[in-house]
């Protein structure tokens, strides 16, 4: 499983979301990809995350299986990785 955050520094649903991204890289393993909408323009833009930030999405096997966008909680963010599976 891998997540790919889209985030952007000026972005204050994306400071807010940090410590639940944080902790969900310490409660499971999976790779985790930080982007910032800015600063990785070019690679960001390969993914369409659109105008709500920051941006979670799910991969299995190199497939987007799910995104989330906005500011989310961590039982938001946990209910999709176990949905999706590890």
């Amino acid at each position: 499983m891998k997540i790919i955050k889209i985030s952007a520094i000026w972005c204050g649903a994306c400071l807010i979301t940090n410590k639940v991204w944080n902790q969900l890289q310490k409660n499971y393993d999976f790779e985790a990809v930080e982007l910032d909408y800015d600063i990785d323009e070019e690679e960001v833009e390969k993914y369409s995350p659109g105008n709500i930030l920051p941006v979670f999405l799910f991969y299995k096997n190199d497939n987007e299986v799910a995104r989330l966008s906005g500011e989310v909680s961590y039982k938001e963010l946990e209910e999709m990785y176990l949905k999706v599976g590890e």
